[in-house]
């Protein structure tokens, strides 16, 4: 599995999901991320979606 780097965009394939166990529970949410011997990460060079966080600020404050 290659390191990943801040910042970097990745495609992750072949993992599992399950639910989070109540006692050694990290995250708030329900379910997790699983890697496992077959889950490849591929950093994303380019075709990467761009995401504009500026748009999605303008949405949250205007439906307030």
């Amino acid at each position: 599995m290659p390191s990943l780097k801040a910042g970097s965009i990745v495609k992750v394939d072949r993992f599992e999901v399950s639910r989070c166990s109540s006692m050694y529970k990290i995250t708030d949410h329900s379910f997790l991320i699983r890697f496992i011997s077959l889950t490849i990460i591929d950093e994303v060079i380019a075709g990467a979606p761009e995401i504009n966080l500026q748009s999605r600020l303008d949405c949250s404050t205007t439906s307030k």
